[in-house]
């Protein structure tokens, strides 16, 4: 599972649920109010810690995004956050942001809570850097009416569930001892 220091508990700032206190997990708390405060979006924009559970070779596994971010009931941002380097997180973002919904989820956001990249999940090219280039709720709006959701071709939805679970899998037998494994 890793090693970090638990800190105790803590209120999710979205939720209002009680939860493991780390310092990753401040970092998680400190975008949300970011996302909140200064972005614009409401708290029932944001799904966080969202759970994907695949089948990989008959063996269930578990993963996991920080934030996805809606617009009007409609995915638009999926964020992932992560200790130290961004770069080593854009593929396992891009894979999460390809596979969470019935669609494609336009932007994909890598950050490690001081930094941030802005990538375009279709194309995987970077647009913007920096927790200022994460788009506002007003901007979103109007991004999502140029949009066409797409889905991708079972084969590459396949590719990108694989991807993933390399990245970051937990055997859905494993006991979990973060907040985001718990039942609801």
């Amino acid at each position: 599972m890793g090693h970090k220091r638990i800190l105790g508990k803590t209120t999710d700032f979205i939720t209002g649920r009680e939860i493991t206190d780390t310092d990753d997990e401040r970092y998680r708390q400190k975008l949300a109010r970011y996302l909140v405060e200064i972005k614009g979006y409401s708290r029932e924009d944001i799904d966080v810690k969202r759970r994907m559970e695949m089948t990989i070779d008959g063996k269930k596994v578990l993963s996991m995004v920080d934030f996805v971010v809606k617009v009007e009931g409609i995915s638009f941002l999926v964020i992932r956050y992560g200790p130290g380097s961004i770069v080593t997180r854009e593929r396992p973002a891009l894979a999460s942001a390809r596979i969470i919904e019935e669609f494609q989820v336009p932007f994909t956001i890598v950050t490690n809570g001081e930094d941030a990249e802005v990538l375009d999940t279709a194309t995987a090219e970077v647009i913007g850097t920096g927790l200022d280039c994460i788009p506002d709720r007003n901007s979103a709006l109007e991004q999502l009416k140029k949009i066409k959701p797409y889905r991708l071709p079972q084969k590459q939805l396949d590719a990108e569930k694989r991807i993933l679970s390399a990245y970051d899998w937990l055997e859905h037998s494993l006991e979990c001892d973060d907040d985001w494994c718990a039942p609801e």
